[in-house]
């Protein structure tokens, strides 16, 4: 049997490594087209600090170049937030974004109405980061825009932003690809959420630890 004051230790230990794997936490998300299904493809890095407002992302275009004069650029990235206040074009407002500095690509933060979504036509989104002169998410140039193998990072703050959890705000992604050959010619991909690695990780670290604890107090105690 333990005594209280192991009991209180092992619970202690408990508690003090869950509470670093609640706040060591990033959603992993994977972009797949619609249209191009695997060929065109991307990885999101997404955190959000509740306290602050603030969302971080990175974005690592992971497409398959299987057609002749076919990049998979990704050249808009846009999110669509859960239908909460999303009345006007422009939907919620108050945001401001900016682009980590890049060698590779050049995205505008917009905040405006930027337009209709290809495939997407009833999707409002809230904010964007857009490339080219066009304004809109359905415009956009290649040559700003991130290859395949290529990866950009981001940071959007507003306070239009409470209420919203993390997955919510992650999930909300809509990424738009250009440079396909054939009739597609673009294509717009939307998220399917996978299991955060290191989050998993600590959790189950957590729980080997404590399991620890307990097999080397009984072994004192033979």
């Amino acid at each position: 049997m333990f005594s209280v004051r192991q009991l209180l230790v092992l619970v202690s230990a408990f508690i003090v490594t869950a509470f670093f794997v609640g706040t060591v936490r990033a959603d992993t998300i994977t972009i797949v087209g619609k249209d191009t299904q695997q060929g065109s493809t991307a990885t999101v890095v997404c955190e959000f600090n509740s306290q602050t407002n603030t969302l971080t992302f990175t974005i690592t275009n992971t497409s398959a170049i299987t057609s002749p004069g076919s990049t998979s650029t990704i050249t808009g990235i846009g999110y669509d937030l859960p239908p909460t206040g999303n009345a006007s074009a422009s939907g919620l407002n108050g945001f401001t974004g900016s682009q980590a500095p890049s060698l590779s690509s050049n995205f505008t933060f917009s905040d405006a109405d930027l337009g209709t979504v290809p495939l997407f036509n009833s999707a409002v989104l809230d904010f964007g980061f857009i490339t080219g002169n066009s304004g809109t998410f359905s415009g956009g140039s290649v040559n700003d825009g991130l290859l395949p193998g290529e990866s950009a990072s981001f940071t959007v703050t507003g306070a239009a932003f409470t209420g919203f959890t993390e997955s919510q705000i992650c999930n909300a992604i809509l990424v738009r690809f250009q440079g396909i050959s054939g009739a597609i010619g673009s294509d717009v991909g939307t998220p399917s959420s996978v299991p955060e690695p290191s989050t998993m990780f600590l959790l189950g670290t957590a729980f080997v630890g404590l399991g620890g604890l307990v097999r080397r107090t009984r072994n004192r105690r033979k």
